[in-house]
């Protein structure tokens, strides 16, 4: 006798999938990071006129997590391909650590470090396709693409480093639909990176403290990332 074939059982939520929109929230956890360009040695006017020969690396050495909360409307195109809008809120926060090869600490063994922290709070509409495969039982595995612009609310004007207030990122990943007896609920993970700089090159110039001006301007680009995982219940 060969191997039995997995039995099916009853279905919970039959129907769901077959209407045209249907609506729901999320919760979820992200974790930000940054990769950053830095420009390597920068000549560096002091106060007095001086110029010095300085080389400052910027990094996010950690993924820094976070919180986020939204809605979910989601359009049927077809049996296997739905249209996503989630608005979103993220709420979390960057480390930077910015190294000074050219100066040393006050123990003298090691390069002078600066960190700057960075409070995030983001509102992202991510536009995506859904790609499902056929429903079995309960359970119904999932991938999917799309873009995901975004808007920065915070940042402070005298920090190092400022980042622009808009942003967009390509976003990949997968899923499953779990159908429960009274709703559907659907755990997410996916990967976010950045398409543009988010650097703001014109804060330096902004800078009242003139020897913060070489951290700013350390770095020649930046794109973030991120990972998330998201539990919808629709």
């Amino acid at each position: 006798m060969g191997v039995c074939a997995q039995e099916r059982t009853v279905q919970n939520k039959p129907y769901i999938d077959l209407r045209p929109m249907h609506f729901g929230i999320l919760v979820g956890f992200h974790a930000q990071d940054i990769e950053f360009k830095n420009v390597g040695p920068q000549t560096f006017v002091a106060e007095d006129g001086t110029e010095s020969v300085q080389t400052i690396l910027c990094d996010q050495d950690t993924w820094n997590p976070g919180f986020s909360v939204g809605v979910l409307a989601d359009l049927r195109l077809g049996a296997h391909l739905n249209f996503r809008i989630t608005p979103t809120m993220h709420f979390g926060a960057k480390r930077l650590t910015f190294r000074n090869l050219s100066q040393m600490n006050e123990a003298g063994n090691a390069p002078l470090e600066i960190w700057q922290d960075m409070k995030n709070t983001y509102i992202s509409v991510p536009l995506d396709l859904k790609f499902s495969a056929e429903r079995f039982n309960n359970y119904r595995p999932y991938i999917m693409a799309g873009i995901n612009p975004m808007i920065n609310l915070s940042g402070k004007a005298q920090d190092y480093m400022q980042l622009k207030r808009y942003d967009a990122m390509i976003e990949v990943g997968l899923g499953c639909d779990l159908y429960l007896p009274f709703f559907k609920l659907i755990p997410e993970l996916k990967f976010c990176y950045g398409l543009t700089d988010v650097v703001d090159h014109h804060h330096a110039t902004e800078l009242t403290d003139i020897n913060k001006r070489a951290y700013a301007n350390s770095v020649a680009s930046a794109r973030s990332k991120m990972i998330v995982l998201t539990f919808y219940f629709e």
